[in-house]
């Protein structure tokens, strides 16, 4: 028999932004808990910022009745002389029962004590109380909170706790809170607890009370109130989908309201005004014609017929924020970019300080250069030692996001070139899987500049990614060097880079860093893993070059007739085994006697002969070596008596498979 199950967890305002990082694991949490109990069914679960809602159409009223078997010792160890030994007797009391009611089971290898029994099933309500502390405990939200004179803790103080199966209370406690029909209504509506008899009854009266319990109803909500304003207003709201969901979590009952402020604070550069608007205020920048304008959307969760007073709150509130900004602009400006300050700030332990990295960047910086025929080496020498000199500046102080983009500002307003100040900003690109890549080679040179250094520099001292934990995001470091070099072509060779600079990292372990590079290979690019594998056991170690190999040979792979392809390199590879393909191959064509290896030779020649604009061409051209192959295969007797001729014929074939090997060895591609 079913009921529906409604449980409420009262809490205290939660905070958004940790609560929202473990709100993709919460029902999977509740569902692993239901799996466990034997009462695993479907649930919606809801939330607000004062409490979490699991809700349940129809919830076993009893766990299923169930059997347990039980499995003891061999017989032969169980009984001696016909009598039981104490690990029969052990056994039949670990079963609950006298000796005389144990079986026998034959599990293939002998057989064995055995013991069946009926267990009959739970009430669920004497579960439950003991299932819901255990999903609060799993929870992680990071930091938490003790309150009264409680030892245990939880992000929030649990207020309230509300358990309904049926229209019957489940008897529970939780924090020392026990349970009861009642709950609360939005606070500016009341701040007495309202009861309910059924779970109907709650959904109604939650509605009525100021509470729209619905996530999905709180974002539709806002969404169509920002489109109302952005046509009375003709502006443009931007939808930063991050603080929408945070909006999303910290309103019960969510109202859009548009603000204002002064005009003379859109002098700011934009990322400042918009930043400073999102990270203190959670307002949305609202904008005009593209343009940035002096208005605001803040989302209220009041709930009255005169917002007013709210608007003109905020307002005031926003004032001194934008009014703290422009102080840091004016005053960055007026001390102007200058690195001095970096030789005082230490960059990690072991590594100096954020100047000695700027200098080590530089002479990256510059064999880059020179490795892709660039001539601006003195100004990206510049770009590079003015990189980190926003990290000084009060403004990135105060918003440590917009490291970077200021030095951007404070550059073009210093009349720098405009590679410098645009190498500024992109200096970190790509910060992620969708972001954007440097927009130029010289913007590219300084954003793997400072990459390279970071895996250098950190593996030098052993700070080595290790299982999920990579503090210093040397794995998005690597990914963005890939992505990089691809982009603009670049011929990026890791290990070459290494050879070159690795003087200037005492330490460092060449092999172990070139090896970490290449597995992020494997997770980077979306091949067959033996594609990537074949590729890389061609020698290449040119990033640029490695992807376009990859380009050429993956979709061969994939395509429907690599299976005929794969029998016939099957046979290459199993003759190559006893040759020593690292040397130069001879082919004696006066000694050749089968009409099938003279055409196998002189198609080959053709092949070989021919230049290639791609990888694609010469592979296509190779793969169609096929017909002769196979010819060859079924009529060339090719370990032959005589053993120039056996030599020969097997040299024939390890130079198709050296030629191959310039782009990939087929010997390693499995399907």
């Amino acid at each position: 028999m079913n009921k529906p199950l409604l449980i409420e967890i009262g809490v205290e305002e939660l905070p958004a932004i940790p609560f929202l990082k473990e709100l993709p694991n919460i029902e999977k949490k509740w569902t692993d808990i239901l799996e466990k109990n034997r009462l695993l069914c479907d649930f919606e679960f809801f939330y607000t910022p004062r409490r979490l809602v699991l809700w349940h159409r129809e919830f076993q009223i009893k766990q299923e009745d169930s059997i347990e078997e039980m499995f003891g010792a061999p017989i032969k160890i169980a009984y001696k002389d016909g009598e039981p030994t104490g690990a029969a007797l052990g056994f039949a009391k670990k079963c609950g029962v006298d000796i005389n009611e144990l079986g026998k089971i034959d599990q293939g290898k002998g057989k064995v004590l055995y013991y069946k029994k009926e267990v009959s099933g739970t009430q669920s309500k004497e579960l439950l109380n003991e299932m819901i502390n255990e999903f609060i405990n799993s929870l992680n939200f990071g930091k938490s909170m003790r309150w009264a004179n409680r030892s245990d803790s939880f992000i929030r103080p649990i207020r309230n706790l509300a358990i309904l199966l049926g229209d019957e209370i489940v008897d529970a406690e939780l924090f020392g809170v026990k349970s009861s029909n009642s709950s609360f209504a939005h606070r500016m509506v009341s701040y007495e607890p309202f009861t309910f008899d059924f779970a109907g009854d709650y959904f109604c009266k939650l509605d009525k009370n100021g509470v729209i319990l619905y996530p999905d109803e709180r974002r539709k909500l806002i969404l169509n109130q920002m489109k109302e304003i952005e046509a009375v207003n003709g502006v443009k709201i931007e939808i930063d989908s991050e603080l929408l969901e945070e909006v999303v979590a910290i309103t019960e009952y969510p109202t859009a309201l548009i603000g204002k402020f002064d005009e003379e604070f859109l002098t700011l550069p934009e990322e400042v005004i918009v930043t400073s608007m999102k990270e203190n205020q959670r307002y949305f920048a609202v904008y005009k014609d593209d343009k940035l304008t002096n208005h605001f959307i803040v989302v209220s969760n009041s709930k009255t017929d005169d917002f007013s007073l709210i608007t003109a709150g905020n307002e005031k509130v926003l004032r001194p924020r934008l009014a703290d900004a422009m102080f840091f602009y004016k005053n960055d400006i007026k001390n102007g970019l200058s690195n001095e300050g970096l030789k005082k700030l230490v960059f990690v332990e072991g590594l100096g300080s954020m100047y000695d990295k700027c200098e080590r960047e530089a002479i990256i910086a510059q064999h880059l250069a020179d490795t892709f025929g660039l001539k601006d080496n003195e100004l990206i020498k510049k770009a590079v030692m003015l990189s980190k000199a926003d990290l000084m500046s009060e403004m990135v102080y105060e918003f440590t996001e917009l490291q970077g983009l200021m030095g951007y500002y404070y550059a073009k307003i210093a009349n720098e070139d405009e590679k410098v100040s645009t190498a500024l900003k992109e200096q970190y690109l790509p910060d992620g899987e969708e972001s954007d890549l440097p927009s130029t080679i010289f913007s590219s040179i300084v954003a793997l500049s400072y990459k390279l250094d970071n895996l250098m520099a950190l593996f030098s001292i052993g700070k080595i990614p290790s299982g999920s934990k990579d503090p210093f995001g040397l794995r998005r470091a690597a990914a963005g060097i890939v992505k990089i070099a691809i982009e603009h072509k670049l011929p990026v060779d890791l290990e070459k880079i290494i050879d070159a600079l690795s003087n200037n990292y005492k330490n460092l372990d060449k092999k172990q860093l070139v090896e970490f590079f290449n597995e992020r290979l494997f997770k980077i690019f979306d091949v067959n893993p033996s594609v990537l594998k074949a590729v890389l056991g061609s020698g290449e170690t040119n990033i640029y070059e490695i992807s376009q190999k990859l380009c050429a040979l993956n979709p061969i792979v994939l395509s429907d007739s690599f299976k005929e392809y794969s029998a016939t390199f099957k046979r290459v590879a199993n003759i190559i085994k006893d040759i020593d393909v690292t040397i130069t191959l001879n082919i004696d064509e006066t000694i050749l006697e089968d009409k099938e290896e003279k055409e196998l030779v002189a198609a080959f020649k053709k092949v070989n002969s021919t230049e290639y604009k791609t990888y694609e061409d010469k592979l296509d051209a190779l793969f169609g070596l096929k017909p002769q192959l196979d010819n060859f295969f079924d009529n060339v007797f090719v370990n032959h008596e005589n053993e120039d001729i056996k030599t020969n014929r097997k040299n024939i074939i390890g130079k198709i498979y050296q030629a191959f090997k310039t782009i990939a060895d087929i010997k390693e591609i499995t399907i």
